[in-house]
């Protein structure tokens, strides 16, 4: 991880530009949810970023999708634009410029590198005739075959394609097949995963022919300089906004600080284009080629990738009204390695957040700096010495940042994920090892009550300047709690250190970050049509047996963490007639549950009273209300709830066995 700390260096990341014939979809907000988590990582080392994004807005495709709107192709842009833009703001997406292809330094950008090629004699004039799909704006392969009726059909997106006659300029493509394989031998990290690598060569062994690259059936595009009649072809226009983007044709300067892109990323369906045409176009026009162009995969609704005309797609903000952006960030970042394909479904989302993000992560940040606050106002101060399971935390901090490190550099950001959880998972046994809740009684034990908490706020901290990248706005947050400024401005990466973290730093109220949520009150009583499967024939109602529980041993029922609760308050559920939500003493805390007993007990009646409850239950959210802990009741035979309660004075907190 060694790197000069006066100069870091820059880093230019890209997303594609988004089509503007449709609202954007998961698909879209993974790719840039991607290149944010790479940018921000990278600002944490120091590097100057240029994180680039924007919109395709030329071409057949968008003058039909308007002519169907009964609007103008602009006027269509501009709608969609506008939601784009809303969806990057609402997920925290920190790009540095949002380029449309109808912007001026874009079309003389493009104008003036067509010139160049000209001139050079890599684009000639002649006439193309072939196979050509509208929706995706390509011309089909002729090893592709004819269907019975005669014609073909993209294999891309299934649609008909149509035979097009013109007069074209062509891109001498063909005279760039050795170069390119050249490049790869020699670069074999330029496309990655290295499976597209593969594919790629594999392509361009075939051979490669020369490329239409204008069309005169097309007129909303880029007119060809010297030539109008003839419209730039999409992709060109569209592949050079990488460069137009950061000053090619306009700011000579900033085009010399970031070019070459460290890294293009795109959906695998565009990686011929970006893998062989445009490094074609860039040999031609004597530029460096991009570091890496990085083909993900594909975001699946039931195994089938997400299309309108499929009628798949999933809308982000779905999630992001129930949930908001950091636990769609995790869940896709965390979910499947990027090159790989990924099956979206609302309840593996669920389970994640509720799993890693409600419990892992949020019980340990809510309980570690709730117990700092309880027991020593906030300030931890004066801490024992460190023992050897202390030592071992610590040292554990420092060869994982090292691994986070690499994984981040090398875009594994899944992997990076699951080494940081691995260690959260560490210092929640840590935690639970040590029962500092057990020390707090002990006067003698403060210091090393205090050693403990110290080691376990301090993981907490470098465990949240790890996950930045993928949850700024959470990390941002946990370190508020810590009595710490926003994290982007305080350490660099290689800076951060276990022992960051001080104890006279003042601890404030955390809130929960994760509350948990059942999957049906996510969906609601009417979820989205794409989860739903085929409805079964009902059963009959199988006959009512006597049930047998299965014997446990001593060891699973030392497991559970029986304790003496006093009821503080007892309050109705707004909207429920069994629940009601009560504030519990366990003695070293207060707690809130919710319990099905409203119907057999009046809320004053509970009050002062003790009773069993299990306190080492995972939480639950039960209608909208996060309930800790889960007491012991009979159920009568009319289904009312039982409460035994103590004939005498109980401390709360006394364990039950």
């Amino acid at each position: 991880m060694a790197e000069s700390s006066e100069n870091p260096g820059t880093f230019y990341v890209s997303t594609p530009i988004y089509y503007v014939n449709d609202v954007p979809h998961i698909g879209h907000a993974y790719t840039t949810i991607i290149a944010d988590a790479l940018a921000r990582f990278q600002k944490l080392r120091g590097k100057e970023i240029f994180f680039l994004t924007g919109t395709d807005e030329h071409g057949q495709k968008i003058e039909k999708a308007a002519a169907e709107k009964g609007l103008t192709p602009i006027e269509l842009a501009d709608k969609v634009v506008g939601r784009i833009l809303d969806l990057w703001k609402d997920l925290n997406i920190e790009y540095d410029f949002f380029i449309r292809t109808t912007m001026d330094f874009h079309e003389r950008g493009v104008q003036q590198l067509f010139q160049r090629l000209l001139d050079k004699g890599d684009i000639y004039k002649g006439t193309y005739k072939g196979w050509y799909c509208v929706s995706e704006e390509n011309f089909l392969a002729d090893d592709i075959p004819l269907e019975p009726d005669g014609t073909k059909v993209c294999p891309d997106c299934g649609r008909k394609a149509g035979v097009v006659s013109e007069e074209s300029y062509f891109f001498r493509l063909s005279a760039y097949q050795q170069p390119l394989l050249d490049y790869y031998a020699a670069n074999p990290s330029f496309v990655r995963p290295p499976s597209r690598m593969n594919e790629v060569s594999s392509f361009v062994r075939q051979g490669l022919k020369d490329l239409s690259i204008t069309r005169t059936t097309v007129k909303w595009g880029i007119p060809v300089p010297g030539d109008p009649k003839h419209t730039i072809y999409v992709w060109f226009d569209a592949l050079n906004n990488y460069l137009t983007g950061i000053g090619y044709g306009w700011k000579a300067e900033l085009c010399g600080k970031f070019w070459p892109a460290d890294i293009h990323l795109i959906g695998k369906d565009i990686l011929r284009f970006h893998a062989v045409f445009w490094p074609a176009f860039l040999m031609a026009g004597g530029f460096p080629l991009p570091k890496c162009v990085f083909g993900h995969g594909w975001w699946l609704k039931d195994e089938a990738k997400m299309s309108k005309s499929k009628g798949n797609v999933l809308d982000p903000y779905q999630i992001l009204n129930a949930f908001g952006p950091d636990a769609l960030r995790y869940f896709l970042l965390r979910e499947v390695p990027i090159g790989l394909d990924g099956n979206f479904s609302h309840e593996g989302f669920v389970n994640r957040v509720n799993s890693d993000l409600a419990n892992d992560f949020g019980n340990l940040v809510q309980r570690t700096l709730t117990m700092i606050r309880s027991y020593f106002g906030g300030t931890i101060g004066e801490c024992g010495a460190e023992a050897e399971e202390d030592a071992k935390l610590r040292a554990e901090f420092g060869t994982l940042k090292e691994r986070v490190f690499t994984l981040y550099d090398e875009y594994a950001i899944n992997k990076a994920l699951e080494e940081i959880w691995a260690y959260l998972n560490a210092v929640n046994k840590y935690l639970a090892g040590r029962e500092p809740w057990k020390i707090a009684k002990d006067p003698a034990q403060r210091p090393r009550l205090a050693r403990i908490l110290c080691q376990a706020a301090a993981a907490i901290r470098g465990i949240s300047y790890l996950l930045y990248p993928v949850m700024p706005t959470t990390a941002d947050k946990v370190w508020d709690f810590l009595g710490e400024k926003k994290l982007l401005y305080c350490v660099r990466y290689q800076d951060l250190a276990f022992e960051g973290f001080k104890p006279t730093q003042e601890i404030k109220e955390p809130h929960p970050l994760f509350p948990r949520v059942a999957l049906k009150d996510f969906l609601g009583e009417d979820p989205p049509r794409i989860e739903t499967a085929k409805a079964q024939p009902k059963a009959a109602p199988a006959p009512q047996k006597e049930t047998h529980m299965d014997q446990i041993s001593y060891e699973e029922f030392m497991k559970m963490d029986f304790k003496v609760a006093k009821i503080l308050k007892a309050e109705r559920v707004a909207g429920a007639n069994k629940l009601l939500k009560l504030e519990i003493d366990l003695g070293t805390e207060k707690r809130q549950m919710v319990a099905g007993v409203a119907e057999t007990y009046a809320s004053e009646d509970l009050l002062g009273k003790s009773l069993i409850v299990i306190a080492n239950l995972k939480p639950a959210m039960i209608r909208g209300v996060e309930s800790q802990a889960m007491l012991l009741a009979a159920v009568s035979p009319d289904g009312k709830a039982i409460i035994p309660f103590f004939d005498r004075e109980v401390a709360p907190g006394t364990k039950v066995k």
